[in-house]
């Protein structure tokens, strides 16, 4: 068996452009839009620990990311994490509105108020 990046027995297979981010990552050059780029593969794989893992890096990295808080917290939300979810949709807002990123606030906003309506029960 070749070393593709390693997926574990019974895992879906890592994507080409997973293996060469982490390629990336393990030589060394590490950044927002890297971390933004892995959790993003993650997501599309449904390995729903290792997007938010992956993006949280991203949102420490660069806490201005509007489009890696928004992907951070949707992550949070396929992790079964609705509370934590609504606060990264929350400090997103929080971001978007600094670089006057309306579409994302706009977007963020109707994501968080949905996530508190589930979670006031109805």
């Amino acid at each position: 068996m070749s070393d593709d990046g390693g997926s574990a027995p019974g895992s879906p297979a890592k994507s080409a452009a997973l293996v060469n981010f982490e390629r990336m990552l393990a030589s060394g050059r590490d950044s927002a839009l890297l971390r933004y780029s892995i959790g993003n593969e993650y997501l599309k794989a449904h390995d729903w620990p290792a997007a938010v893992d992956a993006l949280s890096h991203a949102v420490t990295l660069d806490p201005t990311y509007t489009a890696a808080w928004k992907l951070y917290a949707s992550a949070l939300e396929h992790a079964g994490r609705p509370a934590d979810a609504l606060e990264a949709y929350r400090r997103g807002i929080v971001a978007a509105r600094h670089k006057g990123d309306r579409q994302a606030e706009k977007e963020m906003t109707v994501f968080a108020r949905r996530i508190e309506r589930a979670l006031a029960g109805g």
